[in-house]
């Protein structure tokens, strides 16, 4: 077995959600899932099959976020996995619809973080083992970290 650390080109401003799914519909049902998520989204999806053909499935409404999608699922390689990049929108905003999604497995990240996705190469394909999601702590936050958090969330909608 060989353990590659593949790392993910993210799109200035977009968030990637990485998973595992496992029906050659998945694209399809990714696509509505974030196309009725919100009127402003702008997202790009690709699917690895795992059979058949062994195609990279792809769909977006966002030419540039497709293809970044179709990269990074190419450079993954793993079957059944897939790529989602999003911008105007976060992934807190699809996460729910996208774990309700039928064939959705399982959701591996979501993050705007610098990302590698560890994969793992055998004689019978490769495998998503897991992923380094940014920088590791520094400090733990302290009352005015605290209050810069509240704040943010304040200023983002999510906290009144």
């Amino acid at each position: 077995m060989e353990l590659h650390a593949v790392p993910i080109d993210l799109p200035s401003s977009s968030n990637v959600i990485i998973g595992q799914a496992h029906f050659i519909k998945t694209i399809v049902d990714l696509h509505e899932t974030l196309a009725m998520a919100s009127p402003v989204l702008r997202f790009g999806a690709a699917f690895c099959e795992a059979s058949g053909p062994c195609l990279v499935r792809r769909s977006g409404n966002d030419a540039e976020l497709t293809e970044a999608a179709v990269q990074a699922a190419t450079d993954i390689g793993a079957g059944h996995s897939f790529v989602v990049f999003l911008r105007d929108g976060f992934p807190v905003n699809v996460l729910n619809q996208l774990k309700a999604i039928p064939e959705v497995c399982r959701i591996i990240c979501a993050t705007a973080n610098p990302l590698e996705v560890l994969v793992a190469a055998t004689e019978a394909g490769r495998g998503i083992v897991g992923v380094v999601d940014g920088a590791p702590p520094r400090a733990v936050e302290a009352e005015s970290d605290v209050e810069a958090r509240l704040d943010l969330l304040r200023q983002i909608g999510y906290r009144v």
